[in-house]
């Protein structure tokens, strides 16, 4: 059991340095455009963690996070907006996503 234990262990972290070794811009959008109620608002990438989960922020302190395979998820606004539930996939093919073309 604990060498099941240790296994589990070892293997998040060798997936997180994995990850962290991975140019964020290549795979989040640099923007996501939402609509929140009557506003539209543009989320620009704040931050990646090692885990993988990344930061968008707007005016007045909004933000939101969503992973490679998760869903967007707003960061102390129930309510959300037209981007909360999506996926990055989701978000790209509504034209939501604004990726920097190098």
């Amino acid at each position: 059991m604990l060498g099941a234990l240790v296994a589990l262990v070892l293997a998040g972290d060798a997936a997180s340095m994995a990850y962290a070794q991975v140019d964020p811009f290549k795979t989040f959008p640099f923007a996501i455009t939402c609509k929140n109620k009557e506003t539209n608002l543009v989320f620009y990438l704040s931050k990646v963690a090692d885990s993988g989960t990344a930061t968008y922020v707007a005016s007045d302190g909004i933000a939101g996070t969503i992973t490679l395979d998760g869903k967007a998820k707003a960061i102390g606004d129930e309510g959300g907006g037209s981007c909360v539930g999506k996926t990055l996939q989701e978000l790209r093919t509504s034209g939501q996503a604004l990726d920097i073309k190098p």
